[in-house]
């Protein structure tokens, strides 16, 4: 596990999931609002499986088409490969959906 170079956060925070950077530069969050339940949950469905692969598991809360994503290495108390990693993987779930993002 390495902890993430600025050139790597800059590339989280210019995905398509439109992370935000925590206060402490140490999280990212992002916030999705999908067409149904159903929509949300699939995708939701898509990154858990991929997580439990990672044994990297995100912080996410859930009501009915919003989802909202946390991503931190909790082991190293920052943003590690680990989680560009996973950013990676839900960038590519995204692109196979219709979602909006919510303000903050």
């Amino acid at each position: 596990m390495r902890i993430l170079t600025e050139n790597e956060v800059a590339e989280i925070l210019g995905s398509p999931a439109k992370w935000r950077l925590s206060a402490d530069k140490k999280s990212v969050q992002s916030k999705l609002n999908f067409e149904d339940f159903k929509s949300a949950w699939g995708f939701m469905t898509e990154v858990a499986l991929m997580a439990e692969q990672m044994d990297h598991h995100p912080e996410w809360f859930n009501v009915y088409s919003k989802v909202e994503i946390k991503l931190t290495t909790h082991d190293a108390d920052d943003l590690t490969d680990r989680d560009l990693a996973l950013v990676r993987f839900i960038d590519t779930a995204l692109q196979k959906r219709s979602y909006i993002h919510q303000k903050s």
